[in-house]
């Protein structure tokens, strides 16, 4: 029976504080309860996700999850490499505002995510990665970028406005899960665990979501 194919998930933006690596770190914890799992850190010397993994390595074991980290492009590919002969998801937090790693990131993933908060300015700064995303399609045309709604409120007016401008002058294809403006995702990264380990049911429903929405775009991707 042949190994099904390691399937790699970007998670990019050139602003930071947007909620790369609370994204990264919730989905790797999810997919590596299934499958073998890696999670690799470009963002340095910041190092958030290395970080939460050295907390969850101390206090619970992380079965099915690798940390790797990777300091330049080169280094990313080499990594990804190694770790796709043993895992079946590698999700990379990628650094803000660095458009050769970044255009790497794109280009070795499967899907790449898209954090973005719901104001004018995230949608502004993000046009600044459209340029990237399009360089990206150079290398390979089926380059599957896609907005993730994160410290989202539904329920107000401007989050609306602002999902409605960001269709327009973005361009990219939006999940359809939309992760709320929550503790629970700061204090489960604080203390190396995902939101589906917390105590928070809406964040646990929201990021079980997530995964799951993200693994049926891959599972079609697969076909």
């Amino acid at each position: 029976m042949n190994k099904p194919l390691t399937q790699t998930i970007g998670i990019i933006q050139v602003k930071g504080g947007v909620g790369r690596s609370t994204i990264a770190t919730n989905l790797a914890a999810v997919f590596s309860l299934r499958q073998p799992t890696a999670l690799i850190d470009c963002d340095l010397p910041q190092g958030t996700s290395a970080s939460w993994y050295a907390v969850r390595k101390a206090e619970l074991p992380p079965a099915n999850l690798t940390l790797a980290i990777a300091r330049d492009y080169r280094e990313l590919v080499s990594r990804a490499q190694e770790l796709s002969r043993e895992h079946r998801y590698l999700i990379i937090d990628a650094p803000p505002r660095i458009a050769e790693m970044t255009r790497a990131i794109i280009v070795m993933s499967s899907l790449s995510l898209v954090p973005l908060g719901a104001s004018a300015a995230e949608i502004w700064s993000t046009a600044d990665l459209l340029q990237t995303i399009n360089e990206a399609r150079q290398y390979r045309a089926d380059i599957d970028a896609r907005i993730v709604w994160n410290r989202y409120r539904g329920n107000t007016r401007e989050a609306l406005e602002v999902s409605e401008a960001a269709g327009r002058e973005l361009g990219l294809k939006e999940l359809a899960t939309r992760l709320g403006y929550r503790v629970a995702y700061s204090e489960a990264l604080a203390r190396g665990l995902s939101v589906d380990e917390w105590l928070d049911r809406n964040a646990h429903a929201e990021i079980l979501a997530l995964a799951a929405e993200v693994q049926g775009i891959l599972k079609e991707k697969g076909k």
